[in-house]
């Protein structure tokens, strides 16, 4: 899967998830049916929130994009459905264009050991899937155990 379908793929499901968590939100305060909905759903969005953060990174690296760009990219999934109209700009402009790089080139950027640590990962996809999915479920984990945002009722 390339940088540009891996990328596209998590960004709607971010989008997907804030639309389960509207919608239990609405379930939650307008229908009052409980607690239950925005449980079940914030976990959802907060796991695939966590992915599309780490997926920002990884693509990001791998595609050579600034640092601001990067955070940029991060911050859009804070946002309702921001990732979505976002995808669309990297692709307009070129910046999802491109294979994951397993080797290095003459880039200079390829000297540096962030970028010899990203094409190590790349280049074993399965490896890599199970450690990031151990650091989202670690982190995720973390989260769910210091509690939602504006504390527990």
């Amino acid at each position: 899967m390339s940088p540009s379908v891996m990328y596209r793929t998590v960004a709607r499901a971010e989008a997907v998830t804030w639309t389960l968590l509207i919608i239990a939100m609405i379930l939650k305060y307008g229908v009052k049916v409980g607690d239950w909905p925005v449980s079940v759903a914030g976990f959802i969005h907060g796991f695939v929130f966590l992915s599309y953060v780490v997926m920002s990174i990884l693509v990001g690296m791998n595609q050579r994009w600034s640092k601001r760009l990067i955070v940029g990219a991060a911050a859009t999934s804070v946002i309702p459905y921001l990732t979505i109209p976002f995808d669309k700009w990297l692709e307009k402009n070129g910046k999802l264009v491109g294979d994951w790089r397993t080797a290095a080139s003459d880039h200079p950027g390829d000297r540096k050991w962030t970028d010899a640590t990203m094409r190590w990962l790349v280049a074993r996809p399965v490896l890599t899937a199970a450690l990031l999915f151990v650091a989202i479920v670690a982190v995720f984990s973390t989260m769910l155990f210091l509690g939602p945002p504006g504390g527990r009722s």
